[in-house]
């Protein structure tokens, strides 16, 4: 079985820095565009360092055997000011805040969101995007993000006309509370969480390469996000939250947060919606790119259902540098892409 479908549009991906950027962006096919998350080692923070690292990442793809387009991002914390913001404007897309420690490079994430409202209305009034990593600090883990609806709530009180994106979404809650939201609120979700529970993370044995932020929830959490992304709700899109680490930095005693899923996405997906192209384009592509404000996509990626044979098996390099997150333990996919067009 084979099937068409337009590149996907990846709403939220880490492409990192030096030779891991070299890596990720060898193994990113099949992708039309990447909105490139901030937290750098060295974050960014304002436009020119935006300009610098999108010129960086595409003198990286010059060698790669794909191309995409790098959508660029702004992290806002409690120092960004709004001249920051206008400065900025003509060459990021969206301002990503992250809560203080939750996640990686986060040191320096926001504590206090009242001191970032002066930035929020800036964005408000040039109709940027705000994206927001739906965790609240000091609650438990699995309530973080449910606890974290309230100051979405306030956000949106206060900036009724902003785009708002709650990223890689985990919960029944979640799902509930942006369908309700009024169109100019959305939701991503990953290609893990419609596959893992914490059972997959610790429920037999220690699974590093599983483990992400948000981690992943309960059976019921996840089946409300596969009814949701089923569902063909338009303010439901991908975002692969892609975030490779060195195996060391997984295999250790305080491993890192975050699941490279960045290759075998475009498989996954297919597999998830059983190869109904219509709904592959909507979820992975046409969603994200109509509440983002993109031009249409242009480009096709043409992929084929693995048949079982053992001549011909779709299986991701399973000694390179990063684990590829491909749902089972032996590195096989169930579809594999043929060509580009």
């Amino acid at each position: 079985m084979r099937i068409t479908v337009k590149k996907f549009n990846d709403m939220h991906a880490h492409l990192r820095e030096g030779e891991m950027l070299t890596y990720v962006v060898s193994e990113m096919i099949g992708y039309d565009h990447v909105l490139v998350m901030p937290n750098t080692r060295d974050p960014i923070l304002e436009g020119g360092q935006a300009r610098a690292y999108k010129a960086y990442i595409e003198k990286e793809q010059k060698s790669a055997p794909d191309t995409f387009c790098p959508l660029m991002t702004l992290q806002i914390t409690e120092q960004t000011t709004p001249d920051m913001i206008y400065t900025a404007r003509e060459v990021i897309i969206a301002g990503k805040v992250y809560p203080r420690g939750m996640t990686t490079n986060s040191g320096n994430g926001v504590l206090d969101y009242s001191k970032i409202y002066p930035a929020l209305s800036a964005m408000e009034d040039i109709d940027m995007v705000l994206c927001l990593h739906g965790e609240k600090p000091g609650e438990f883990c699995l309530e973080r993000e449910e606890q974290f609806l309230s100051i979405i709530r306030e956000i949106m009180s206060t900036f009724p006309s902003l785009r708002i994106v709650l990223e890689h979404i985990t919960t029944c809650a979640a799902v509930e509370y942006i369908k309700q939201a009024p169109a100019n609120v959305a939701a991503t979700i990953t290609v893990h969480h419609l596959s893992l529970t914490l059972d997959d993370v610790i429920g037999a044995e220690l699974r590093p390469h599983h483990f992400c932020k948000p981690v992943a929830k309960c059976y019921g959490d996840r089946e409300a996000l596969r009814n949701v992304v089923r569902s063909g709700h338009p303010r439901f899109f991908l975002g692969t939250d892609s975030a490779p680490h060195l195996r060391g930095k997984k295999e250790c005693s305080h491993g890192c947060a975050g699941i490279f899923t960045a290759p075998s996405t475009p498989a996954l997906i297919c597999e998830f919606f059983q190869g109904d192209v219509e709904k592959i384009n909507r979820f992975a592509n046409e969603f994200g790119a109509a509440f983002y404000h993109l031009s249409p996509t242009k480009a096709h990626i043409t992929l084929e259902r693995w048949d079982g044979s053992p001549n011909n098996t779709p299986r991701v390099r399973m000694d390179g540098p990063v684990e590829i997150f491909t749902g089972n333990d032996d590195g096989i996919l169930p579809w594999r892409i043929i060509h580009d067009e």
